[in-house]
């Protein structure tokens, strides 16, 4: 069996496309639609076609290609049960600790409210692969929009115990400015201090600073590292003012 291959691609302002591809089956799933016609470039330059959406949650700017695409494809669109109202043309809704087969590779679904109530992660273990949506951050971690600090730490929680070696795939370019204010919150951290420099010459260059690791993370990223839920929400409300 071939191993699955992920395609990762900036689109709208500060987001980030993947698709993941089995060449055994020819199947191709798309993370979220941020854009459609930045989907739809994607899988062209790969000559591969859409076969799968797997939804995060339902904020505009991870749900907004979804029609355009199933319209052109017919494909699968697959998403949090919890949130199910909120998204238009699911086919199929999980909720935590689901699994399905894609590209014959099981997928463990995830939940981790905190941003949004339902927000689901897709995790691909044979792959060691994660996709995050807008829970995890490389340096960061989402804004707590429908939930609580208790919630978001808890999905954290669930992230942190994946084998570090797991590949992370985040739904936006934000750690050069993660990175600034991590500083702020661990200003000894050799790691921290290390992987900023790394950050700043990749972002001038105009490379990405994704796919992140959850042992990087568990390195450098004070929103995995705060120990407590108390400690996590002062971290997060001095993000929040930053």
């Amino acid at each position: 069996m071939a191993a699955l291959k992920f395609y990762q691609f900036p689109c709208l302002s500060d987001n980030y496309g993947v698709l993941v591809h089995d060449p055994d089956s020819g199947d191709t799933a798309s993370i979220d639609a941020p854009d459609a016609n930045a989907v739809e470039t994607a899988l062209q330059e790969n000559g591969w076609a859409l076969t799968h959406i797997l939804v995060t949650h339902h904020h505009w700017d991870h749900t907004q290609g979804i029609a355009e695409l199933k319209s052109k494809y017919n494909c699968r669109v697959i998403g949090p049960e919890v949130e199910a109202s909120k998204i238009d043309m699911l086919d199929e809704t999980k909720n935590d600790g689901d699994q399905f087969t894609f590209g014959g590779e099981t997928v463990n679904v995830i939940s981790t409210p905190g941003h949004t109530i339902g927000m689901i992660n897709f995790h691909f273990p044979e792959s060691g692969t994660v996709f995050t949506g807008d829970t995890l951050f490389a340096l960061g971690c989402g804004r707590i929009f429908e939930g609580d600090a208790n919630m978001m730490w808890e999905s954290l929680s669930k992230l942190a115990k994946l084998p570090p070696e797991t590949v992370v795939y985040c739904g936006h370019e934000y750690t050069q400015a993660n990175a600034t204010f991590c500083l702020t919150m661990e200003p000894d951290n050799q790691a921290l201090i290390k992987r900023s420099e790394e950050i700043t010459a990749l972002r001038a260059q105009g490379k990405p600073t994704l796919p992140t690791s959850i042992g990087l993370e568990l390195e450098t990223n004070p929103f995995l590292r705060a120990g407590n839920a108390e400690n996590f929400a002062k971290i997060r409300t001095a993000k929040d003012n930053a």
